[in-house]
């Protein structure tokens, strides 16, 4: 058990972080801490308490540890009120050796509230018809296209994300001793510092591969799990999610590709099916396809996001393609 009267060395540091922190030190309270110093288990104790200070700073602002911090200080008061009212009157007792406890205390739950955070699932997400931009804690950059959800899960062991729906690019932070991964159903891509964008489309996923390397492996099938495919720039892969299918790998045009990260859709031959729900991120009235035939039609063209109205024009003037009108949606049907 602790001795009230001796406070342990996490509390001393606690007290001279502190006074270090309120500006320089008076020569004979300067004079003691270098003798306090001197003890290497002080020494020790000192750095821990201003690493643990630094880190709770730089997370000061998030609204989890604002309520978890003050919740768990206003409990810290209460429980040991008492202790404190009785402490005499030494240089690590009184009113001092109060804000040391406290400090101390302080310190040590906000680490605990950063562990906390720090290993569990942040969702980011997007609306019909948002984009968003976000800096992870590792300094990856994620860009999510509209009506998108990403699950974001970093621990000082790995980085791993899970697309839930929509499309996402990711410019990953060089980290080679924690893999950065991306689920995405039962496939897995893996990269380190690259850039890439995942995106679901209906049961089939796409991978383009803008710099560096990512491998795709097959998360579903544990006999072929250590099977997987390297990817190069510039390239797309296409995979049916859920299914034993080869990937195709086709090349791509990166600016055509990225248009979406500025307010454009852009589509070369690309199939009705895959324009249509792309479109549909964009707008609460939904394109719907009216049969298997219309699906099949190339689109090309560069379209704002969101303009359905245009799209639909466009379509329908260059293919044998009618639309009908009716709330809250378009369908689109081929021309008998």
């Amino acid at each position: 058990m602790q001795n009230d009267n001796q406070p342990d060395r996490h509390e001393e540091a606690a007290l001279w972080c502190i006074s270090l922190a309120e500006g320089e030190l008076p020569p004979g309270e300067r004079e003691a801490f270098d003798r306090w110093m001197q003890d290497d288990r002080n020494a020790a104790a000192f750095q821990a308490v201003v690493r643990t200070w630094e880190t709770a700073d730089s997370a000061a602002h998030l609204p989890e540890a604002i309520g978890m911090r003050s919740a768990a200080l206003e409990s810290y008061r209460t429980v040991h009120r008492r202790r404190w009212a009785r402490r005499p009157g030494t240089r690590f007792g009184g009113a001092r050796s109060w804000w040391a406890g406290g400090i101390a205390a302080a310190l040590l739950l906000a680490v605990t509230s950063l562990f906390m955070l720090g290993h569990s699932a942040r969702p980011y997400q997007t609306d019909v018809g948002e984009r968003r931009v976000a800096l992870l804690d590792d300094r990856s950059k994620l860009s999510l296209d509209a009506d998108s959800l990403v699950e974001v899960d970093m621990t000082d062991k790995q980085r791993e994300l899970t697309l839930v729906r929509g499309r996402a690019r990711f410019d990953v932070a060089k980290d080679p001793l924690r893999p950065f991964t991306v689920v995405v159903g039962d496939k897995m891509v893996v990269a380190t510092g690259t850039s890439f964008s995942v995106e679901m489309i209906g049961k089939e996923l796409r991978v383009l591969l803008y710099h560096g390397r990512v491998s795709v492996l097959d998360r579903g099938d544990p006999a072929h799990a250590r099977k997987e495919l390297q990817m190069e720039p510039g390239q797309e892969m296409i995979a049916p999610i859920g299914a034993r299918a080869k990937p195709t790998l086709v090349s791509f045009d990166p600016e055509r590709s990225a248009s979406w990260e500025t307010g454009q859709l852009s589509f070369g031959d690309e199939p009705l099916a895959l324009a249509a729900a792309r479109m549909n991120r964009y707008s609460d009235r939904k394109l719907v396809l009216g049969d298997a035939k219309v699906a099949g039609v190339r689109v090309n063209g560069v379209f704002t996001a969101g303009d359905t109205a245009a799209f639909v024009e466009g379509v329908t003037r260059m293919n044998p393609v009618r639309a009908e009108y009716a709330a809250g949606q378009i369908t689109l049907k081929t021309v008998p």
